[in-house]
Order: structure tokens, then sequence, then C-alpha cells
């Protein structure tokens, strides 16, 4: 009788192989979900910054009198998390614009995004090109 009543429960023992097992468990979990909340944030901060590359690029389009050089700004909701600079730089073909928007975060200046295109503008006699810069540097410092 006292040899059923001495293996009726669990050992110390395997009560402490148990919890063992448990926390180790518990740490791979947590690591785990931790890793996909980074992964998260920075795929939101990716196509964001994708998003504001692309809308700077098709701004560039639809006003057109593309004008070679940088600007520089800072974008976002709040505290402004990114800041931005837009280089255009011209080619070897006549009217052919290289166009360069880099994304960095604001705190701490990772660059989060580069975006690299071309743009066209057919050449125009001068007298259009000047009456297309001012009219653009109007609408900038309206903004």
């Amino acid at each position: 009788m006292n040899y059923l009543a001495h293996n009726a429960g669990f050992s110390l023992v395997e009560v402490m192989v148990a919890i063992l097992i448990l926390g180790i468990a518990l740490a791979g979990l947590t690591t785990g979900i931790t890793t996909a909340l980074g992964s998260s944030k920075e795929s939101e901060q990716q196509t964001t910054a994708a998003l504001f590359a692309a809308g700077q690029i098709e701004t560039l389009r639809a006003e057109g009198g593309l004008v070679d050089g940088e600007k520089n700004g800072v974008c976002g909701a709040g505290d402004a998390p990114y800041r931005w600079k837009q280089t255009i730089s011209p080619t070897t073909i006549e009217g052919l614009h290289e166009v360069d928007v880099v994304v960095e975060n604001s705190g701490d200046g990772r660059l989060i995004l580069d975006l690299k295109t071309m743009l066209f503008e057919p050449v125009a006699d001068p007298a259009t090109v000047r009456e297309n810069a001012r009219n653009k540097k109007k609408r900038s410092a309206d903004r």
C-alpha cells in the first residue's frame, strides 16, 4: 500500500522539467512575436516611403518644367518621421532627366528607400523653359 501512495503524484524533478520545457517554449514564442512586430513596422515604413517617393515623381511628371538640382523636405504625420531628398540631373540625351528620390528616417537618418527613374520633357524654346521654371517656383512658394 505504501508503494502505491508513493507513486500517486509527480515528483519534484518531473515538475521542474515540465516548467523548464514550458519556459523554453514561452521564450521562443516571445522572440517570434517580437520579430514579427519589428518586421511589420519596417514593412509599414517601407510602404509609406515608397508611396511618398512615387507621389513626388508623379507630381514632377504632372507639373512639368523640370529644373535640375536638389530639393529637401519632411513628410509624414505628427513629428514628420520621414525626411526626403529629390535630385534631378541631366543626362546625355537632351530633355531626358534622371530623378532620384531618397527617403530616410528622420530620427536616426537610416535610409528607407531610394527610388530612381527617368523623366522626359520635350525641349522647348528658351522663353518657354524660363516661364515654366517661374511658374513652378511660384507654385512651390504658394504651398
